[in-house]
């Protein structure tokens, strides 16, 4: 069965059935040397899995992730990366009753038109839960784009032709529609639990915005980044409709109006647009602006109000699924998402990578640049690991400064400097301004500013 992995430079591979033993994913194109946050991982398919609240089907997985390959001791080998998530919860039976029917909307026609068989449980490859094993990986690009200053955000834009105005994106996380806008949130859970009385389900639109996506990523022609990101969001099974940008509403605008009018901004060294109609990608190529994009996500298929059909034999018949549905399935499509928006990321910064390693003297700066920015996200992630800890001291009473974790912490880079290349003196100077500015912070605990 083809179809089953995506990306070039980074690729990923999914495997398993809805309501096989397990499923998985395979990612090949990860550098070796990276740490891997397993609890980030957990964090991330948690935010997808099944059963969360009532607006969500109760089918109850805990969705525990396992590394089969391609981690040692915490860090990538540059070897594939083999997750698994066992299935433990699914429940064939309510299937036996309606397997030799074709549920409308579903993929259970085509794929026996295809391959001669069709896994009537549930959708076997074709049902929502292969979307895990891409969250798994989504987890890992997720973690390695922040890593570079980029950021994804998703939430539910829109519910039932309920619409939010504001966006909050304190709020996404905090309700179980991942809306933007609380008000907007009531009305849209009021509309999805009458339908799921009523047996039946609603659509929506997802909203992602990826800030901090560098100049560059995009290959012309075919391979435009707007055109794999639309690749990699329609291939989730209940996205009907893609746009980036204005999208469908530039065609109702004249050149003028969608225009991006465009300025240098000193401030910045670079060109910017003082509107952002296009969405952050101009010719195919990230433009430097925020990246946003709207998916349309269908109705959930199997419903309880009864629908005609036929049987495999083609006699005419009605059905009524019965089961754990999904009466919306906006709220688990926001991380699935941004996994597939980080996925298609992460394969084009590593493609760019590739070309500017021999271009010219500009994009040899402009990465220096980007690599004194990600030293500098590091130190402040540093600062606030060492903040946690001294709070953690304060509150056992224990002594916040630690001049023999100094010493270990010394005698550890110089070890790793010596092995790099570098002149002993300059990495105890660097680990002397690191070791000053956690003490910085030590004083302010230990006065009380910090708490």
């Amino acid at each position: 069965m083809a179809g089953n992995t995506y990306g070039t430079q980074f690729r990923i591979t999914t495997f398993g059935e809805s309501h096989g033993r397990a499923i998985g994913v395979v990612m090949d194109g990860v550098r070796p040397g990276l740490p891997i946050d397993t609890d980030f991982i957990q964090k991330e398919l948690d935010r997808r899995r099944p059963g969360q609240s009532k607006v969500t089907t109760a089918r109850n997985e805990s969705d525990a992730v396992e590394i089969l390959s391609g981690v040692f001791e915490g860090k990538t080998t540059g070897t594939p990366i083999c997750m698994i998530i066992w299935n433990k919860d699914q429940q064939s039976k309510p299937y036996e009753k309606i397997k030799e029917l074709f549920r409308p909307g579903h993929a259970g026609y085509t794929y026996l038109a295809k391959y001669g068989v069709s896994d009537y449980r549930g959708g076997g490859r074709s049902s929502g839960r292969e979307t895990a094993s891409r969250v798994a990986a989504g987890a890992v690009a997720k973690s390695l784009l922040a890593k570079r200053g980029i950021h994804i955000l998703a939430y539910t834009k829109e519910v039932a032709g309920i619409g939010g105005r504001r966006i909050n994106p304190d709020f996404i996380e905090k309700n179980p529609l991942r809306a933007a806008d609380p008000e907007a949130a009531r009305k849209m859970e009021r509309k999805i639990l009458q339908a799921k009385t009523d047996g039946d389900s609603v659509g929506g639109i997802v909203e992602i915005i990826v800030k901090n996506v560098p100049v560059g990523l995009g290959e012309p022609v075919f391979d435009k980044l707007e055109a794999d990101l639309a690749k990699a969001l329609m291939s989730i099974g209940a996205i009907k409709g893609f746009e980036v940008g204005n999208g469908f509403e530039a065609a109702r605008l004249n050149g003028s109006e969608n225009n991006d009018s465009m300025y240098f901004d000193k401030k910045s060294r670079r060109v910017r647009t003082r509107t952002n109609n296009a969405g952050g990608i101009s010719g195919g190529i990230s433009n430097g602006e925020d990246i946003v994009l709207r998916i349309a996500v269908k109705p959930p298929s199997s419903i309880l109000k009864k629908q005609r059909t036929v049987t495999v034999k083609g006699r005419a018949a009605t059905i009524s699924v019965e089961g754990r549905h999904d009466p919306c399935i906006c709220p688990r499509v926001v991380p699935v998402a941004e996994s597939m928006v980080a996925l298609t990321l992460l394969d084009h910064l590593t493609r760019q990578q590739i070309l500017r390693s021999k271009t010219t003297l500009q994009a040899l700066r402009d990465d220096i640049d980007l690599l004194d920015h990600n030293i500098l996200l590091l130190i402040a992630e540093r600062q606030r690991f060492v903040e946690q800890v001294g709070i953690l001291k304060k509150k056992k009473g224990r002594n916040i400064h630690d001049a023999g974790r100094e010493k270990q912490i010394l005698a550890k880079q110089l070890a790793a400097g010596t092995a790099l290349g570098l002149d002993q003196e300059f990495v105890r100077e660097i680990c002397s301004a690191i070791f000053n500015l956690a003490k910085s912070t030590q004083r302010k605990l230990n006065a009380g500013l910090l708490k």
